[in-house]
């Protein structure tokens, strides 16, 4: 049988303002997970449009598309188009799960929620000529998943293509995140065996990693033997946590003595008023300040989430924001406008409001404002937003970030780590088009240091590679 899975591209990452290196990052790994239930004399093309231009002059047999709401529009093309020739066509992910009955309209089945459980179901049920319209996922494991078909990842096309996850979803329930909608009918949190996470990661060539989980630190006691199982690797790798888990108790430091060197953390907003309305409380009452110096006495990078717009929010969130960012060495900032993603709670409050002003999917972006804000303009929001970006990236500010550090080559690390991702964009463009990007990731391993901190004495090592993975 002639099998092919696709990522289309997002409508954001063919925009000629933005920035192809961050689209070359990941592959599509959750397509790859789900190509090891297919038989193995299956034909399978796993194409990601990101990287690489889609063929659609094939015929085959069966068609699996990933949809995210930016992408909605063009996977719904692409699978009219195969329908039309005869293939039969599935659609899932994050936006065929919020709006199952929009999807519908495009696909031959659709698959709500992730599916560990129901694919294998489905292509039973297709082998025997009874495939579903609708298959909800409810049991929830990674109880002995198959190795993900990394043979089909295209590795040169990535900058990080050692990409992994090892849990899924998240223990929080943030109002503004797709992760209830998702997970919606069963467990919402759960993780891989240890020793299948372990073996996995044995698999990856190379020394880098990402972990692609929503919060690496989530279960404690996973993480922990996770972390104690990697001692000894000699891998470096990068990942996503919480305030409350950098804080509480020694994971992180378990997490730094194992390789984590770089954090994407959701430090979001300093307003309690808005972590009370997004119900984040896992930041309520959280010293940010300690935390950031936690991770930097552990020679660990930061890239910090920041959310404009939500309703306590006016016109001096921007400065402050990026000030705080600078002041506290804040080594990349990824900023985003609220966005109310159908299926979160934040759109179903917006939506009881009348606040909700578009339904282009495509400006679903963290880009666009698509509601009605309170205590700023939308234009006041926009214009803020891409202020925020161009401020905290102005050499003055890297520069100011970097001296904030104790040792001269901690500060050189974090002006050639926030510089190199944002300020050299025409070099990365010409490594994209060139096909050399991946060949990039020996020369950033070769260029591992130690950094002894002043302050500690302690080494720390130090990936260039950490502060662009995860960042925008």
């Amino acid at each position: 049988m002639k099998i092919k899975l696709i990522l289309p591209a997002l409508a954001e990452a063919e925009s000629p303002f933005w920035r192809p290196v961050k689209y070359s990052l990941f592959p599509p790994l959750g397509l790859a997970t789900l190509a090891a239930y297919l038989d193995p004399e299956d034909e399978i093309d796993l194409q990601d449009q990101h990287v690489e231009q889609l063929n659609l002059n094939d015929e085959p047999d069966l068609v699996i598309i990933q949809v995210y709401i930016t992408n909605a529009y063009r996977s719904y093309q692409i699978a009219d188009h195969y329908r039309s020739q005869g293939a039969y066509v599935i659609l899932g992910g994050l936006h065929v799960t919020s709006l199952p009955h929009e999807a519908a309209l495009h696909a031959d089945s659709i698959f709500l929620g992730p599916g560990e459980e129901t694919f294998p179901q489905f292509l039973n049920d297709f082998k025997n000529k009874r495939p579903g319209k609708v298959y909800r996922s409810s049991i929830r494991t990674l109880n002995k998943i198959p190795p993900i078909r990394r043979d089909l990842i295209k590795r040169n096309h990535y900058l990080v293509p050692n990409s992994i996850v090892v849990t899924r979803g998240c223990p929080h329930h943030c109002d503004f995140c797709y992760k209830d909608a998702f997970f919606e009918g069963g467990k919402s949190f759960y993780t891989q065996a240890v020793d299948d996470a372990l073996a996995e990661i044995e698999r990856l060539p190379g020394r880098h990693l990402y972990f692609l989980d929503d919060h690496l630190l989530g279960n404690a006691k996973f993480a922990n033997t996770l972390f104690e199982g990697m001692k000894g690797m000699g891998r470096v790798f990068q990942g996503a946590a919480t305030i409350d888990s950098i804080l509480r108790g020694d994971l992180i430091e378990k997490a730094a003595e194992s390789g984590l060197r770089s954090l994407f953390v959701g430090f979001e907003t300093f307003s309690a008023k808005n972590l009370r309305q997004s119900n984040k409380k896992q930041n309520l009452k959280k010293d940010y300040e300690k935390a950031v110096a936690r991770l930097h006495s552990l020679g660990i990078m930061i890239n910090g989430s920041f959310v404009f717009g939500l309703d306590d929010d006016d016109r001096d969130v921007f400065k402050r924001t990026v000030d705080w960012g600078v002041e506290n060495a804040i080594t990349t900032s990824t900023y985003h406008i609220l966005t109310p993603y159908p299926g979160t709670n934040l759109y179903k409050n917006m939506d009881a409001q009348q606040r909700i002003i578009s339904r282009d999917w495509d400006l679903y972006d963290t880009r666009h404002v698509v509601y009605k804000t309170t205590k700023l303009t939308p234009e006041e929001l926009k214009e803020g937003y891409d202020w925020a970006y161009k401020e905290f990236y102005k050499w003055t500010n890297i520069l100011k970030a970097s001296a904030q550090h104790d040792s001269i080559r901690h500060k050189l690390k974090h002006l050639f780590y926030s510089g190199g991702w944002k300020k050299f964009e025409p070099v990365w463009n010409f490594i994209i088009k060139t096909r050399n990007l991946n060949n990039m990731l020996p020369v950033l391993e070769a260029i591992l240091t130690k950094v002894k901190s002043e302050k500690t004495g302690k080494l720390k090592e130090l990936s260039v590679i950490d502060s662009i993975s995860k960042a925008s």
